[in-house]
């Protein structure tokens, strides 16, 4: 009850927040939580063949090997080693599940957790290490992804790799010892630390970023009370900057920028009579990101004539770094926490923009100042 408790949850955040991490997570906390559940059958009526299998499936193939790649796509942005990751995924995936649940069985059952190796032969087991080799890849490669990007944006990042590595090393280790008793124990700690990866990952924490990453309230408006805000604006250096105009307070110099604009379409479904609540708060949030994300190009709520419960969000930003740094801003995190009571579905389109021309006054036009 507890691991299926846990799994709702995570299914509840990967519904708020959906992309392809919180999926993987999703996939291996249900495979995690199935093999628990068919581990008490097996304990309480004696494991067979079909519990030993289905047990096996869970917790030596899919959970482990989904928490992992799950990580791999939290931490690293390269199309081309994602796309690799996604080719090894299923190949990993189809082979072992058909052999595990077709080869040969030998030895007698008990009511203890089995270990993998007490009845599959050579074959399975060969192929389960393999797969356990994959799985300490993805999360190494992971880990250095996550390194390699600025001090300021990593640390939170770095909690959810770590809580991740434990949820698949505890998985793993059930499999390849079955341990008793201690068994389900560590199989809920396992659901536990997936649970709070992807709660950290879902909503990083303030405490987790730099003092020195923060600006002051200065420029507020005297009638805005501090108290009003729960965190201060990251502080974003301004880019490609001319000496000169640093020096004497000038306008900065326009040049093209060094990586290809990213784009986000977020399709927001709403509750019935909920129009006017997040309407409110979506125009709290565009003024705040006009006002203090100068590498968040565009952002704009668009209505549907025709569907009056959807609501459109485009966001256009210089390349992936003014990407995350938004998704990090203190009035991104409120909005998504105050959105979620008005919105029944979201789905997130990621763009990457080959080529675009507008004129000068469009970002004026749509964004308030």
């Amino acid at each position: 009850m507890v691991g299926w408790s846990a799994t709702a949850a995570l299914a509840a955040y990967a519904q708020r927040r959906p992309g392809i991490p919180t999926v993987g997570w999703l996939v291996g906390a249900l495979g995690i939580t199935a093999g628990l559940s068919v581990g008490v059958v097996g304990a309480m009526f004696e494991f067979g063949e079909l519990t030993f299998r289905l047990f096996h499936i869970g917790i030596s193939l899919i959970g482990p090997l989904y928490i992992a790649w799950g990580a791999l796509e939290y931490g690293v942005r390269s199309p081309r080693g994602r796309f690799t990751s996604r080719l090894f995924l299923s190949a990993f995936t189809i082979v072992p599940l058909v052999v595990l649940s077709v080869d040969r069985l030998s030895g007698q059952f008990a009511k203890a957790f089995p270990a993998l190796g007490d009845h599959y032969d050579l074959v399975p087991r060969s192929l389960v290490n393999v797969v356990q080799v994959v799985v300490a890849i993805f999360l190494v490669s992971a880990l250095v992804a996550v390194l390699r990007k600025p001090r300021g944006t990593r640390r939170v990042q770095l909690g959810v790799i770590g809580l991740l590595a434990l949820a698949a090393v505890l998985s793993v280790a059930v499999g390849r010892l079955g341990l008793g008793a201690v068994g389900p124990l560590l199989m809920l700690g396992a659901v536990a630390a997936l649970w709070g990866a992807a709660a950290m990952a879902v909503r990083p924490r303030r405490d987790e970023l730099d003092e020195d990453e923060y600006d002051d309230y200065d420029d507020y408006d005297e009638d805005f009370e501090e108290d009003d805000l729960p965190e201060e604006p990251v502080r974003r250096k301004r880019r490609n900057a001319d000496p000169y105009d640093e020096a004497y307070d000038g306008p900065p110099v326009r040049r093209a920028p060094a990586a290809k604009l990213r784009g986000v379409i977020t399709i927001y479904t709403l509750g019935e009579g909920q129009e006017a609540g997040f309407d409110r708060i979506a125009d709290e949030v565009v003024e705040e990101v006009a006002r203090r994300e100068p590498d968040t190009l565009l952002f704009a709520c668009h209505t549907v004539p025709r569907a009056p419960l959807q609501r459109i969000v485009y966001a256009i930003y210089r390349d992936d770094l003014a990407k995350e740094e938004h998704e990090q801003q203190p009035h991104v995190i409120e909005f998504v926490r105050r959105s979620s009571a008005h919105v029944a579905a979201t789905n997130v389109i990621e763009l990457s923009l080959s080529g675009a021309a507008a004129s000068d006054g469009l970002a004026a036009l749509l964004m308030p100042h």
